[in-house]
């Protein structure tokens, strides 16, 4: 089926349900029998969060000739002719980079700068991120063109070989930047650091984009708004919510079970919602490669599931979902288990996980932010030549954005009850984990490759992994913990963005 198939324009595309300032808004009128929400498997993921503001920024000096001295620094931009055709040129590459780009950025006019004042100006104007051209001119101005606003994010771009040389491929140095990784509690939402070395950029495009992603799952992971219906909570770490509330700024809407148990009531007596779920379901399962090895009823309580939670969704404006008591309490008013259903959530481009383990749940709103992709939420195991088994009962199918992979439609593991996806996750996938160590503020992080997709008697999606890295170091990090994993490997973008926000992320892949 093509509906399996989008291209990149159409994966940064909006649904038909539409988005708000980078949260879901529904229309009732639009109801197919669901509360506004409509299944389609054709329709392209949504990309919630809001684009990345950029101030572009050249700076520069007019050299004034003088006879018998050196009266001009290194490099090509030294007139405002030479600034206004760079400017031109920088314009044309950034407008490139923005089309193909996969986050959506926002480049802001281009603006020339020769003093302090020019410069403060220009600091005065919303954005995310200056990125400062350094062509010419003094270590002062230089400094001036730094934002000023400690919860926004610098970034500089000089020509070696792309273009004319820039004076500052010679002149910067560690006298204008920091080095190293910032002393715990160094950094904060509140404050990213000064400029860092890694901030600098040298000619590649490339090289900058990743760090706008970087940036761009930074500025939509703080502030997240997460329905948790049953309440938060944390694996081994209770003051987990409070973290994610405090360190992070989410703002976690706690939906008790006494509010949905008379919906999923309400619901299954609704002649049009039991029609809508029954015609999703039959969609789903016509979906290639997907086979049925459970009772057709438990999938379509779970489209009811579906049209429930995209309902809280929208009342709440928040993109992120979580359930606790999600193989106990949910099972019984619903009549199936909720795994299908976040799977569904995260194969449109949401976020939706299971067991509300706030320990777990910012380090997959940042990953998934920065991949683009939906995350797995999973258990992990005890890494041994160079494998770990990875499973959980709620992964995503459309695990690279496009493509539905192969599943079959089976029980909850531990219940033997409701609809649950075996996802068969393509073998050769490079993917990222990140592991955090409970609310210390320590993440870790590394990549792997897929091996096989076994059937252990453990939650029904799972995968060996061959670990990329020094497996044997992973072992002093076992936590009987959960992780996360989205295809791609992700790790400079991750680390990046750790560093500013003041985790502590140590990189076992050695990337």
């Amino acid at each position: 089926m093509s509906s399996s198939h989008v291209n990149r324009r159409e994966f940064l595309g909006l649904t038909a349900a539409g988005l708000a300032g980078g949260v879901l808004s529904f229309d009732p009128s639009s109801s197919a029998g669901a509360g506004g929400a409509d299944w389609d498997a054709r329709r392209p993921p949504v990309r919630t969060g809001k684009a990345l503001v950029v101030q572009p920024l050249l700076m520069y000096r007019v050299a004034e000739k003088r006879p018998a001295t050196s009266w001009k620094s290194w490099g090509g931009v030294q007139t405002d002719a030479a600034a206004n055709t760079e400017a031109q040129t920088i314009t044309e590459e950034l407008s490139t980079l923005a089309a193909r780009a996969d986050v959506p950025l926002e480049i802001l006019p281009i603006v020339k700068v020769k003093s302090a004042a020019e410069a403060a100006r220009v600091q005065e104007k919303p954005y995310d991120a200056v990125l400062v051209y350094a062509a010419s001119g003094s270590g002062d101005l230089l400094k001036t063109c730094f934002t000023p606003h400690k919860d926004r994010d610098t970034l500089i771009f000089v020509r070696h070989r792309s273009g004319t040389a820039y004076y500052w491929y010679e002149a910067l140095s560690t006298r204008y930047l920091q080095t190293g990784r910032p002393e715990p509690g160094r950094n904060s939402h509140l404050d990213h650091g000064p400029v860092h070395v890694e901030d600098v950029v040298v000619d590649d495009y490339d090289e900058l984009l990743w760090r706008l992603r970087g940036l761009y799952g930074l500025k939509n992971f703080l502030g997240t708004r997460i329905v948790a219906l049953g309440g938060p909570w944390g694996k081994y770490a209770p003051e987990a919510p409070q973290v994610a509330r405090e360190k992070y700024r989410f703002h976690i809407i706690d939906v008790p079970y006494d509010d949905i148990a008379p919906r999923i009531k309400a619901a299954r007596e609704d002649r049009d919602r039991m029609a809508a779920a029954r015609r999703w379901a039959e969609a789903y399962l016509a979906l290639p490669g997907t086979t049925l090895a459970t009772t057709k009823d438990f999938v379509t309580n779970a489209f009811v599931l579906y049209g429930l939670f995209r309902d809280l969704l929208g009342e709440h404006e928040a993109s992120a979902f979580t359930i606790r008591n999600c193989m106990s309490t949910i099972m019984p008013m619903a009549q199936t288990t909720p795994c299908l259903t976040l799977g569904l959530l995260n194969d449109e481009g949401l976020m939706a996980f299971c067991e509300s383990d706030f320990v777990i749940i910012p380090a997959g709103v940042l990953l998934h932010h920065i991949c683009g992709t939906p995350v797995f939420l999973h258990n992990s195991t005890f890494p041994h030549d160079g494998l770990v088994t990875c499973a959980h009962c709620s992964s995503p199918r459309r695990l690279n954005g496009r493509r539905y992979e192969p599943a079959t439609i089976v029980t909850h593991f531990e219940s033997e009850y409701g609809a649950a996806p075996k996802v068969e996750m393509r073998l050769g996938q490079r993917v990222t984990f990140v592991d955090p160590e409970y609310s210390t503020g320590r993440w870790l992080g590394f990549t792997g490759v897929v091996k096989s997709n076994p059937a252990y008697e453990i939650c029904r999606s799972q995968q060996d992994v061959e670990i990329r890295g020094d497996w044997k170091k992973l072992i002093n990090e076992v936590r009987d913990s959960h992780w996360m994993m989205a295809y791609g490997d992700h790790l400079k973008e991750l680390a990046y963005a750790a560093r500013k926000l003041g985790i502590q992320w140590f990189d076992l892949s050695g990337s």
